[in-house]
């Protein structure tokens, strides 16, 4: 049985909720230009997780600003590197100046759903990572294509689920335009994040969604009464992350 799990959200997206969130959480995704995000956002976003002890990690996407990353697009090789080296850079060179580190990668929307299905996409992905940094983990959807190849380029992976998004039958998450594709009652949402705290290594809260407070409040409080602790998927003290006056349970069997 698990003992800790980490718990991420995307943020540094415009959006008003990412003070309230950050205590919350063990794992921060951060917007890097490509749907959102400026160096001003990156600056401030990475500020704000390490003040709360918050594992950093870049959330790059498409070159989509307009579509919020969540159109899915055709580019070359080429384009592909420019763009997410490009943003890479942008948020390891703020946390360069602000003495932290980036963890780890997770791509963003249809960037994010393309890679779960596409092996090739996939792989360019993987292998631009292992070749920016090899030290940075890969963060995708759980036993996706992106997951695969991450394992196959000699990253280490992190297995994610969803709380707050409605899947399809095959394991895949569904697309937004459907109806029910967004958890929005708080028991769903943590009946979700219990049955899936067994089998993934980092679970999803979205910070656009006005309920992101309340459902990551109920999430943690479910997860401790199950044993679980919230912590980076990394941490090898299997220590307790985020703002310690929220982490006041602890496993008897420790």
């Amino acid at each position: 049985m698990k003992t800790h799990l980490d718990l991420n959200a995307d943020l540094g997206e415009g959006y008003p909720l990412d003070a309230q969130l950050m205590p919350l959480i063990s794992s921060a995704n951060i917007a890097c230009g490509g749907h959102a995000g400026d160096v001003d956002s990156i600056r401030a976003t990475v500020r704000l997780a390490h003040q709360h002890h918050v594992r950093i990690g870049a959330h790059p996407s498409y070159p989509d600003r307009e579509g919020f990353g969540r159109k899915s697009m055709t580019l070359t090789p080429s384009q592909l590197v420019f763009s997410l080296t490009a943003q890479l850079w942008a948020i390891k060179a703020v946390s360069i100046e602000e003495g932290v580190s980036v963890a780890y990668v997770k791509p963003h929307g249809a960037l994010y759903n393309d890679a779960a299905r596409d092996p090739e996409l996939a792989r360019q992905i993987a292998q631009l990572i292992r070749e920016i940094d090899p030290d940075l983990a890969l963060m995708g959807l759980a036993g996706s294509e992106l997951v695969l190849a991450g394992r196959n380029a000699g990253l280490t992976v992190i297995e994610e689920g969803f709380a707050d998004r409605a899947y399809l039958p095959d394991g895949s998450l569904m697309p937004r335009d459907q109806p029910g594709a967004v958890l929005e009652q708080i028991d769903d949402v943590v009946v979700q994040a219990l049955a899936l705290s067994q089998r993934v290594d980092s679970l999803c809260l979205h910070g656009d969604n006005p309920a992101a407070i309340a459902q990551a409040q109920a999430i943690r409080t479910a997860l401790q009464n199950a044993g679980i602790r919230i912590s980076a998927f990394d941490d090898p003290r299997d220590a307790i992350v985020g703002d310690p006056a929220l982490n006041e349970v602890a496993l008897d069997s420790d």
